[in-house]
């Protein structure tokens, strides 16, 4: 029951994750919160593969639902046993957290490239990816971030923003991997409890005979 109810606050953490993904993803569309920028295409490539909104942020969602649905009791009626039902339930749950691993570890890598390869900006020379050859050392070397011109201050804008994409989808990597692990371990230690048929005809004639005596416990017990 503990576990259970530890699984459960750990998807219903992935919701505001995931809501916060979308928000941040959608205002990295807005440099210095214009909109003219995304309308005609000065943006960073890396913006447009929806990171942030699909896959940390949508299919997270739908990941945390079902996840969530997966932890009420009311579910373990899939089999004719609770056992199995319970072990069936388990291992959808793995399958599940195993997928918010790949959709928030996707975000986790395109919101790295992104903030490696720095911001598509105007510069003396035109719109190009002025840091793009720098391999990231322009993130702690402020001094050339004037080289950007346009838009204003939009060196900083993706720097914090793609930060914050990284650390919510790096939260959600880690959250679905601790449910994964959690439930592997109740598939392979067997913390669920196992039914055990006693088969034996002449142990249950024991117990049938038995007969409570206050005799000494070395005593024999005879039969009827």
């Amino acid at each position: 029951m503990g576990s259970r109810k530890c699984g459960g606050c750990l998807s219903g953490l992935l919701i505001p994750l995931a809501l916060w993904s979308i928000i941040v993803n959608i205002l990295l569309y807005f440099p210095n919160g214009q909109t003219s920028y995304a309308s005609s295409n000065k943006l960073t490539n890396y913006v447009w593969y929806f990171e942030g909104i699909c896959f940390s942020g949508i299919m997270m969602l739908i990941v945390a639902t079902v996840l969530l649905a997966l932890e009420n009791d009311n579910n373990y009626k899939c089999c004719q046993s609770e056992n199995c039902s319970k072990k069936y339930m388990t291992l959808l749950s793995m399958i599940f957290s195993a997928l918010g691993i790949a959709f928030s570890g996707y975000c986790l890598v395109i919101s790295a490239l992104g903030l490696v390869q720095g911001p598509y900006c105007r510069t003396l020379d035109g719109w190009e990816y002025v840091f793009e050859g720098t391999a990231g050392r322009f993130l702690t070397d402020s001094s050339i971030w004037t080289e950007c011109l346009e838009p204003a201050h939009v060196v900083e804008w993706n720097i914090i923003l793609f930060s914050i994409l990284i650390a919510l989808s790096g939260l959600q990597v880690l959250v679905c991997l601790i449910r994964v692990v959690t439930q592997l371990s109740r598939i392979l230690c067997g913390t669920y409890s196992v039914i055990i048929q006693v088969t034996d005809p002449q142990w249950h004639l024991d117990l049938l005979h038995f007969t409570p005596t206050n005799q000494d416990p070395m005593t024999p017990v005879e039969r009827v």
